[in-house]
């Protein structure tokens, strides 16, 4: 390049990036509210990605060659829309609806915006969910598509930005580079490192990656590192950019206090004035993607289930296992990612026969979600496997996957009490309050091996959050490989005319129903039991019928805390309908367990056959 076309080049970057810094002030301004600083001090990095590296369509954001750029550091959103108005995807008129009531342009980045792929704001989620994007393109779509994620430096303090370095260092990501805007400023004050920006690179070095420390303001180094970035193999790419919050206007550069806040408009004009923007909608246009052929995709066909007869017995856990291996056979759209416990959760059946398409994800929970979030903006079918207790670690992924409109598939084994000797550590007895209060999300918890395979197939049928509780003890199976099972339904067990009273159970309690039925029949009470493997949506149509035909009477009971599981999704289905409301009795774990065998810790909270019969005699009398 000669030095006319260089200086030029410069000039371009310098318009572009002096746009974005006017257009981040405005919107803003506008709004009332909003993050012009934070969106100011990356304005001169994304200026020379916008026009020199990043390779995007707007016209068609799902071409499968497009680059994906995550702006993890959600806050600086202002800026995100004003490179796409640079681009031509926005107009000024939009971009000045920022924050208001109605617009796309929400305050943090969100999918209702069609260049968006997932949603941030949440510090700590791009990084990671850029890895699972990242692992789609290297190993799954086998494009040459780039996955670029602009950082914050406050944001480097969660711990998940490091399960996600050391997973993209482990799977050379070299299709990823992380861009961290080094501004020094957090909300209130300086970030723990300050501008010590050789300590971030140290950080990165030590994780597998390269790491290049720049000037985030000066335009040869920011050109030089993206080059360096492309050029590197077989590691991931980060950019440590010492930048400046704020710049650009004198009243604002690198000062404290301004974290969130907009400019009144006496200040914006006065900003303006700094800043001497030469245009304000000047249309940069963006390098679309070279064309290149996805692996043509083949059909799915119709999964053949793992089908277990009667009168034998099966963990759940085990079922989900060799349904999720039939699924890979069916379709090839089908992954899976595990937190290391696959011989546990069964997910090694998948990963022996599908190597290619099984991504362990070790002990680290909140990168396994994020992963399962960044394959399916690949538009893959991602099953994401651990201990249902562990889920808690990955709440907040989770809760922004719903915000992401995400569509991942989540198995919880060794669920409740009925998990035995390990203890209370490893006793998921909040996952099924924890997973019914996200957003559209569907929770189900299946008794038996058959219904388990069918709800693994319809899971991967269904979008949104699904979420599916496996039990790690031996059960009889309940039903033929031929009963078929819908998500929204149930199945009555037992039922009579002279049913006395209704036993809502699911999972491991259904077969404690289904013993103190029994034992209840020897003294001349009869019961229904209702098999509600489907706790969100539940089955409202039988419970609203079980409570006419059985006098009003309802038990409840669940390896779970009383709180917002089965007993709680039951009470719901009630309060919805203009019916009376029944008597309701919720049997659940009710204090601390220890250590035990199975059935000792079922009696010791109060969950066994023997305490159904119990409750089933106290509420018919």
């Amino acid at each position: 390049m000669t030095t006319t076309e260089t200086s030029s080049q410069v000039q371009q970057w310098t318009n572009l990036a002096q746009q974005l810094r006017v257009d981040s002030i405005r919107c803003t301004t506008a709004a009332g509210s909003g993050h012009p600083t934070s969106s100011m001090s990356a304005a001169d990095l994304m200026a020379v990605l916008q026009l020199s590296y990043l390779h995007y369509d707007f016209d068609q954001p799902k071409n499968p060659n497009n680059d994906h750029l995550i702006f993890s550091k959600g806050h600086a959103a202002p800026l995100l829309y004003s490179m796409y108005k640079a681009a031509g995807a926005v107009t000024d008129e939009e971009l000045l609806t920022l924050r208001k009531f109605g617009s796309r342009l929400e305050g943090h980045p969100t999918p209702a915006i069609p260049w968006v792929d997932v949603a941030t704001g949440s510090l700590g989620q791009g990084l990671p969910i850029g890895v699972g994007v990242a692992l789609a393109g290297k190993y799954l779509d086998k494009l040459p598509y780039r996955v670029w994620v602009l950082l914050g430096d406050s944001e480097v303090a969660e711990g998940s930005i490091w399960e996600a370095c050391d997973k993209a260092s482990y799977y050379k990501l070299d299709n990823l580079i992380a861009i961290l805007d080094c501004n020094r400023l957090g909300q209130r004050g300086e970030t723990d490192l300050g501008w010590n920006t050789e300590a971030y690179a140290e950080r990165a070095r030590g994780f597998g990656w390269k790491a290049i420390v720049v000037d985030g303001h000066n335009y040869d180094q920011i050109n030089q590192a993206y080059t360096e970035a492309l050029a590197t193999h077989g590691a991931p790419t980060m950019i440590i950019a010492k930048t400046k919050k704020g710049k650009g206007v004198s009243f604002l550069e690198d000062k404290p206090g301004w974290h969130g806040k907009a400019l009144s408009p006496e200040q914006e004009e006065q900003a303006m004035q700094e800043l001497k923007p030469q245009v304000r909608s000047r249309t940069f246009e963006v390098q679309k993607p070279a064309p290149a052929e996805p692996a043509p995709e083949i059909p799915p066909i119709v999964p053949q289930l793992p089908r277990y007869e009667l009168n034998t017995s099966v963990a759940t856990r085990k079922a989900y296992g060799e349904a999720l291996k039939a699924l890979g056979a069916a379709s090839p759209l089908v992954v899976a990612v595990d937190g290391e416990v696959s011989n546990s959760t069964y997910a090694e059946d998948f990963a022996k026969a599908y190597p290619e398409r099984f991504f362990e994800q070790f002990i680290a929970e909140q990168q396994m979600v994020a992963s399962a979030v960044g394959m399916s903006v690949r538009h893959k079918v991602a099953f994401a496997s651990t201990f249902a207790a562990f889920f808690s670690r990955a709440y907040d992924f989770i809760r922004m996957a719903a915000i992401s409109r995400a569509n991942i598939r989540l198995v919880g084994s060794h669920a409740g009490v009925s998990i035995g000797e390990d203890g209370p550590s490893q006793m998921a007895l909040e996952d099924l309050a924890m997973m019914r209060a996200v957003f559209g999300s569907t929770v189900l918890y299946p008794s038996d091996p058959n219904q388990t395979a069918q709800l693994v197939a319809e899971m991967a049928n269904h979008s949104g959050i699904m979420y599916l509780r496996t039990t790690r003890e031996k059960t009889p199976v309940l039903y033929s490989p031929d009963e078929t099972f819908s998500i929204g339904g149930s199945k009555v067990l037992k039922q009579s005319a002279k049913d006395q009273a209704t036993v809502v159970a699911a999972g491991i309690t259904v077969h404690e129903a289904l013993k103190a039925y029994d034992q209840l029949q020897q003294d001349g009470i009869t019961i229904r039991v209702i098999d509600a493997y489907s706790v969100k949506p539940i089955d409202d149509e039988t419970l609203l019928l079980a409570a006419q035909e059985t006098g009003g009477k309802i038990i409840t009971v669940e390896d779970h805390w009383p709180e917002g599981g089965l007993g709680e999704a039951v009470l719901e289905a009630f309060s919805l309908v203009n019916a009376p409301l029944p008597r309701v009795v919720k049997m659940a774990v009710q204090s601390m367990p220890g250590s035990g065998t199975p059935a000792q810790l079922l009696e010791e909270a109060g969950i066994s056959a023997h305490d159904i019969v119990e409750a089933v005699k106290a509420i018919i009398k």
